[in-house]
């Protein structure tokens, strides 16, 4: 089962001892952009689409930000494009296209699964462009360098590189039963894993019973990594674990979820069959729904 985003066919470029391989691939007429337009992707409409645009795409760009030459997909360049926001609304009207968000891109397998890890690749980049024009360490304006993965300060001399946030996500299991919580913003009926970010000096295991402590007030013993998925939202890696709970007793940071409970084998296959009458599992995107079908099966 592929996990939402984690599939990608980028053989990325390094442009190390290249200055120029940004502005050689917005040059080639076959490059293709994949454009977004604040943090909404524009794609071809088809069955199923692409985010892959021709380069003429730019022609009709009324004005773009940074650009990013991300690699090679499918033995085709690959420039990443930022637009302003208002830009989604000039194609929302033309049936060639398809303007909408992210999340609903592959909820609805509106491109090809190596397309989705594509996107990923781009609104995460895109997006540390835009929140790091200034820098942080003198406060002077950055500028774009190494095609995008990377962007220098002219007043200090830092450089600075794009980052992901690592976030734990972990299936607690004790016997033949597990864990899940659910926070308001979820759908209805959905309950998940819980998940947090990783603290500064601390290991994936560490931060795996700290969560699940913090939220559940459930003790955690071994933990072990399963899997991993990018989750460009804006820039996440959720790093999939699977922890033997040590207590069963449940209290409940209300800050931090509605609600928590232990569920037995045959809630989570009802659940994840889509026949329980009061629970649902998360959507098959999500690496949480992974965590539980490999629970399922162990």
């Amino acid at each position: 089962m592929a996990i939402g985003f984690a599939t990608n066919h980028l053989v990325r470029h390094t442009a190390e001892g290249d200055p120029e391989a940004l502005a050689h691939a917005i040059a080639d007429a076959k490059t293709a952009m994949v454009v977004m337009a604040g943090d909404i992707p524009i794609l071809l409409t088809g069955q199923p689409g692409s985010s892959l645009l021709p380069a003429s795409m730019l022609e009709r760009l009324p004005d773009h930000k940074e650009q990013v030459f991300l690699g090679i997909f499918a033995g085709q360049k690959v420039v990443a494009t930022l637009a302003s926001p208002e830009t989604a609304d000039l194609f929302r009207a033309d049936p060639a296209f398809t303007v909408t968000d992210l999340r609903s891109i592959a909820t609805q397998g509106l491109v090809r699964p190596e397309e989705l890890g594509l996107l990923a690749t781009t609104k995460s980049v895109l997006d540390w462009h835009s929140r790091h024009r200034f820098c942080a360490n003198c406060g002077a304006p950055t500028s774009l360098a190494h095609a995008g993965f990377r962007r220098d300060c002219s007043a200090c001399g830092t450089q600075h590189f794009p980052r992901t946030d690592p976030v734990v996500i972990m299936l607690i299991a004790r016997d033949d039963k597990c864990l899940l919580g659910r926070q308001p913003r979820f759908a209805e009926k959905v309950y998940s894993c819980l998940a947090g970010f990783l603290e500064p000096g601390e290991t994936i295991e560490d931060a795996v019973r700290r969560e699940t402590f913090e939220e559940a007030g459930v003790h955690v013993g071994e933990v072990r990594y399963l899997a991993s998925q990018p989750w460009p939202f804006p820039s996440s890696l959720m790093i999939g674990c699977i922890g033997e709970a040590l207590s069963d007793e449940i209290v409940i940071d209300e800050a931090e979820l509605q609600d928590a409970r232990w569920f037995t084998r045959d809630d989570v296959r009802r659940m994840l069959d889509g026949t329980h009458e009061h629970y649902a599992a998360p959507n098959p995107i999500a690496i949480a729904h992974y965590l539980l079908r490999e629970w399922m099966r162990s």
